[in-house]
């Protein structure tokens, strides 16, 4: 009800009582009996407590009236905030909007500076020496069964069967993968324990260990010596393969992840290639030079351990990590060659704000999720279709299926630096490709050509490989 229609029924009642009180007076005067008199004031006096009611009922109503009007307004004072405090969000989203697009432009500006490839260039070389000890062990294969079987005749006076030296000689080649399995599952760890920086430094003191036993091996006159130096330079390599990338990727510029990322494939390719280079007969792949050849495992090692003291830490691990914000941004300007590293640093926290916004989730949970079912399989295939494609056997088991063909040894051996040499190409190649055709498409050609002779030498190597893994439990 409206403040102007009770004011109206107000007037109305009041009119209605007046009318009638003019009425009964004019009886009053017009009669001369006192019981008439007595009950026209009577009657007087109740239309005077109801109007006194009516009256007080108004004034109540009027009050609520009045309440609610100022709680409308109220209401409206408050909507009308809202309504300023809306526009200002706006126009601060507007400017961090701004401010964002600005800094990611900056952000992309970023180029490769002399120091940044310098620390690239050091980190690299962990790489470098996962792809040589992969390919070394594959050139000097009779070499090396020549003198497992020295050694064995020399301390049991008898010769070895052909299948038990195949199944040591392929001790010496798994033993690197159980290594650097161990050393992939604790690279992360170490990452965080000493850092980026400090990790592959420590991680050089396995490198020189195991090149050292490899390369004192046939002096030793023990083939263990060989498979305990292959072990402690896999784990040295697993640890690699974890803190390498880690490294790069964060002291790389944002608009240059992406490509800076594929250097850790082509260093795997290089030093593939280089042992396969060295490996042949003109230069160390002869008797008394492979040991040499596996004892070149302490080059980059040291070479690393002598550029990288000079490259800074990692500015993410620092920063986020640490909790070291001055270290970090010295990082940076050592880095970026530029005193400009505010966007740097934003970019930083922003990434760390968002890791902790997301919630963690266990192995089992991953499993059992059905919206991570799908991301989960295929991630797995895609590792799969990479080991099960048959190019670890190649890398290790080259030079003998070739000979099994029908080469010679000398013929073999150029052939697998032919594969070697194919895979630093194509790798060059895959990087302009990569963003022109996509990641699915280049998959998909090289499994198409890679899987029927992957099939093969899988088949080839599936009796010595067993062999070796009974060996390694035994």
């Amino acid at each position: 009800m409206s403040y102007g229609d009770i004011s109206y029924g107000l007037q109305k009642q009041v009119s209605v009582m007046s009318m009638n009180l003019s009425a009964k007076l004019d009886d009053l005067q017009r009669g001369d009996r006192h019981l008439e008199t007595t009950v026209a004031l009577c009657e007087i006096r109740t239309q005077l407590q109801e109007l006194t009611k009516s009256v007080e009922s108004c004034q109540t109503e009027v009050s609520e009236v009045k309440r609610d009007m100022v709680a409308i307004k109220h209401e409206l004072d408050t909507v009308q905030q809202v309504k300023e405090e809306i526009e200002e969000l706006r126009e601060y989203v507007d400017r961090l909007e701004e401010h964002t697009h600005r800094r990611k432009l900056r952000l992309l500006e970023q180029g490769l500076t002399f120091f940044l490839t310098y620390a690239i260039f050091a980190a690299v070389l962990g790489m470098l020496q996962f792809g040589y000890n992969t390919g070394v062990i594959n050139a000097p294969e009779v070499n090396i069964e020549n003198f497992m079987k020295d050694v064995y005749k020399d301390r049991y006076g008898e010769d070895i069967s052909e299948e038990f030296i195949q199944q040591l000689y392929s001790v010496a080649v798994s033993i690197f993968a159980i290594g650097g399995m161990l050393g992939g599952f604790s690279g992360g760890w170490m990452a965080n324990r000493f850092g980026r920086k400090g990790g592959l430094l420590l991680n050089n003191v396995l490198g020189i260990s195991g090149a050292c036993l490899m390369g004192f091996t046939k002096m030793s006159h023990s083939y263990e010596m060989l498979f305990l130096g292959r072990f402690i330079i896999g784990v040295n390599c697993g640890l690699n393969t974890s803190l390498v990338p880690m490294y790069i990727s964060e002291i790389a510029p944002l608009n240059l992840r992406g490509g800076l990322g594929t250097v850790n494939q082509l260093a795997v390719t290089v030093g593939l290639l280089l042992s396969q280079v060295l490996g042949i007969e003109q230069i160390l792949g002869t008797n008394d030079g492979w040991p040499v050849l596996l004892g070149l495992a302490i080059c980059p090692a040291i070479l690393q351990l002598l550029l990288l003291p000079i490259c800074p830490e990692s500015p993410r691990y620092l920063l986020i990590t640490k909790q070291w914000e001055e270290e970090a941004r010295k990082a940076l300007r050592r880095l970026r060659a530029s005193n400009q590293v505010e966007e740097d640093i934003e970019e930083m926290r922003a990434e760390e704000r968002a890791q902790q916004s997301e919630s963690s989730i266990s192995t089992i949970e991953l499993i059992c999720s059905p919206t991570l079912r799908a991301p989960l399989i295929i991630g797995i295939v895609m590792q799969l279709s990479q080991q099960f494609s048959g190019i670890n056997a190649v890398f290790y088991y080259s030079t003998s299926l070739f000979m099994s063909s029908g080469l010679t040894e000398e013929s073999a051996k150029f052939a697998t630096i032919g594969i070697g040499a194919i895979m630093v190409v194509m790798t060059l190649v895959s990087i302009p490709l990569m963003d022109r055709t996509g990641r699915r498409t280049l998959h998909l050609y090289g499994l198409g050509g890679s899987s029927p002779g992957g099939h093969n030498i899988l088949h080839h190597r599936t009796q010595a490989d067993s062999g070796a893994l009974l060996l390694i439990l035994q």
